[in-house]
């Protein structure tokens, strides 16, 4: 039995003496997988990566983020994934393209796989993000000056200038996600009651809050 004990015993020593002598937390890294080729565009037939003798260059160029977007509530979203630009397929980032209108919003959300670098390209914007400690971090942005939005946090920004505003954002991924949280919480299935009791609203102002963001109240 002491025999049979003696390696477990020895690698829960090591293991513990390991992490007793780390003078800082160790790092834990999350991305997309590193590609294993230069490139991968998938085939609309077989989803396998099209042989490169039929790849031509104008397969590496986008053109859908020249101009902005259909505009709802002065806030219009071009993203540049690899669903649309299939040339980012493995290569662990995409791109969004923001454009507001006066006063227009982006409001708040959060995207699960991806940290987002802000690019303010034109206008001036209040931008920001909260932390897992309630924790708010923002300020005005103008043109030329860039934030960072750490990855699952959530974040925000409205354009608090006299003249449209235009943002360039990047991912860390090639499919970052987006949860809108107005759309997550009331435009989605979640039982009224429980949005009632959440945040103190009446079934009224409930079913107001669904029919604007496309769900009547459950009858």
């Amino acid at each position: 039995m002491a025999i049979t004990m003696f390696p477990k015993i020895t690698l829960f020593i090591a293991t513990f003496v390991f992490h007793s002598t780390i003078k800082q937390p160790s790092l834990v890294f999350g991305s997309d997988p590193d590609p294993l080729q230069d490139y991968c565009l998938p085939s609309p037939h077989t989803h396998l990566c099209k042989n490169s003798s039929s790849v031509t260059v104008d397969d590496f160029v986008f053109s859908g983020i020249k101009h902005p977007g259909n505009f709802t509530n002065k806030f219009s979203g071009v993203p540049v994934s690899s669903t649309v630009f299939p040339a980012l397929n493995t290569l662990g980032m995409s791109l969004v393209r923001a454009d507001f209108q006066v006063g227009g919003i982006n409001a708040p959300h959060y995207h699960p796989r991806a940290t987002e670098v802000a690019y303010v390209l034109e206008g001036k914007l209040y931008s920001g993000f909260v932390d897992t400690g309630n924790k708010v971090f923002a300020k005005v942005i103008e043109k030329g000056e860039v934030m960072v939005f750490p990855r699952g946090v959530l974040h925000f920004q409205m354009n608090v200038g006299d003249s449209p505003a235009t943002v360039l954002g990047s991912f860390d991924s090639q499919n970052p996600g987006s949860v809108k949280l107005p759309i997550a919480l009331f435009g989605s299935d979640i039982d009224s009651e429980l949005l009632e009791k959440a945040f103190g609203l009446k079934s009224k102002e409930i079913s107001k809050l669904k029919k604007r963001f496309g769900i009547k109240k459950e009858e």
